[in-house]
Parts: structure tokens; sequence; C-alpha cells
């Protein structure tokens, strides 16, 4: 088996337990939350971008023209909604035009 498919199933398989945990503590948070800034470090170490256009491909060449948060399976927001929760950024809302490294694609 390959490596790198054997650690990107393990990523995904990681993401989307951490992404089912986090829709059940949001569904009891009703407070509004702040936004993640790019300044944060632990959004920095994701490569967490407000604007996902702006990504710089060269250092993550995972991101692909159209994804963003709003279309990542670990976002937390009605369709529409302009920022939304998200399990790896706790406390904090993300923009749905944003987008960070561990972007999932919703299945």
């Amino acid at each position: 088996m390959n490596g790198s498919s054997s650690t990107s199933n393990r990523r995904t398989f990681i993401l989307h337990s951490i992404a089912a945990t986090g829709l059940v503590a949001a569904a009891g948070a009703a407070q509004a939350q702040p936004m993640a800034s790019e300044k944060d470090p632990a959004a920095a170490g994701l490569g967490y971008k407000e604007d996902a256009t702006k990504v710089d491909k060269a250092k993550f060449p995972k991101y692909a023209p159209g994804q963003n948060c709003a279309n990542c399976a670990l976002y937390q927001a009605k369709a529409g909604a302009p920022a939304g929760g998200c399990p790896l950024f706790a406390g904090k809302q993300v923009s749905a035009k944003a987008w960070c490294n561990s972007w999932v694609k919703k299945g």
C-alpha cells in the first residue's frame, strides 16, 4: 500500500471524526462566536486564508480553485451563510469564503 494513500485515508477519517464531534458541540452553542483570524497561530498552522482565492498554490499544493470553507465537509453552517463553525477552530467561526489546508470535500 502506498504510504501517502494510507496517511491521506487516516487523515480523512480523523477529520471526519472531529467534524462529527464538532457538530454535537455546535448544536449546543447558540451564541455568536468571534471570527478566526489568519494571524492566530493555530489558524496560521493550518494555512487558514480568509479569502480562498488568495491561497499560495506553491505553498499549499493541495489547494484547487473553487475550494472554500462553504464546500468543506468540516464547515458547520446553513447553505448560503457568510460564516460558520469548524471543529478545527474551536470557539470561532470561519468565513464561507475562507480555506485551510485541512479542507475535505463534502461527501
